[in-house]
């Protein structure tokens, strides 16, 4: 069968790999998409494609997963107060709790993490199965502020503050804290609230451990805009529209609400 070359609309073809394409419908994740293709469970234009890579473009060619046409999903935004033990993952290897243990039953589409907490951290996480909308929130260039209030193994002076703004060269990076200042101090140990507008993997935990700085627990509190406020450790909410359309990518700011379809879900 001959491929179209236009959309169905007219507009010139747009074509993305097979399993992006599906993840940004919403209906998976793409490792869960790579692996429905590797299946042979997914066709396109009538033609079971197993290359995940395969060029695609969701307005021109006709998709099925199954037999069926994978209908946009509708988009979900969620925040979740995750609790410390949960690791940000779909599946664990080792069959630890992972941070979708407080959604079993609540029915939802599928929905990934925006960006991480690992596994001894808690506070603030979002979740969607928005792809854009979460990678402008993880793109390092938005440079979005992140809150943490983190318990320290000392009695922090004005040096150390002015060390962890300053930063230090840790595993080939330069890792500094943003903003940092004491919240409360008790007789061996404080809280600090730290401002990142960067994510590198457990970035606070090595900047301290630099400067020979314990940490106790690590809390995220704020992205952006979005609180974690009195959200109850492992209870989660759909985010406010306010909340969504200020993280929302600068191109999307002023796209009709709801402009995409509802749909069924992958499990």
């Amino acid at each position: 069968m001959r491929r179209p070359v236009t959309a169905r609309d007219g507009s010139p073809t747009v074509r993305h790999g097979l399993a992006r394409v599906l993840s940004k419908l919403g209906v998976c994740s793409r490792s869960q998409a790579a692996r429905l293709i590797a299946e042979g469970r997914v066709s396109v234009n009538g033609r079971i494609v197993r290359d995940p890579e395969w060029p695609t473009d969701a307005r021109a060619d006709a998709l099925a997963i199954d037999g069926t046409a994978p209908a946009a999903a509708e988009r979900v935004y969620l925040a979740l107060n995750k609790p410390r033990g949960l690791v940000t993952s779909a599946a664990d290897e080792r069959g630890r709790a992972t941070v979708y243990a407080p959604f079993a039953a609540a029915g939802l589409p599928w929905v990934a993490p925006v960006g991480r907490l690992d596994r001894a951290s808690e506070g603030l996480l979002l979740l969607t199965n928005d792809t854009a909308w979460a990678a402008a929130i993880t793109d390092p260039r938005t440079h979005l502020d992140k809150r943490y209030h983190v318990q320290i193994d000392r009695l922090p002076d004005a040096a150390l503050l002015e060390a962890l703004r300053t930063g230090a060269d840790v595993d080939g990076e330069r890792l500094a804290l943003k903003a940092v200042e004491v919240l409360r101090s008790g007789e061996r140990n404080a809280w600090l609230e730290v401002v990142l507008d960067e994510g590198r993997n457990r970035h606070i935990r090595r900047v301290l451990a630099a400067f020979d700085v314990a940490v106790l627990r690590l809390v995220r509190v704020a992205i952006g805009p979005v609180v974690l406020g009195a959200l109850a450790k492992g209870a989660w909410r759909h985010l406010e529209p306010a909340e969504i359309a200020a993280l929302q990518p600068p191109a999307r700011a002023n796209a009709p609400a709801g402009a995409l379809r509802s749909g069924g879900h992958l499990r």
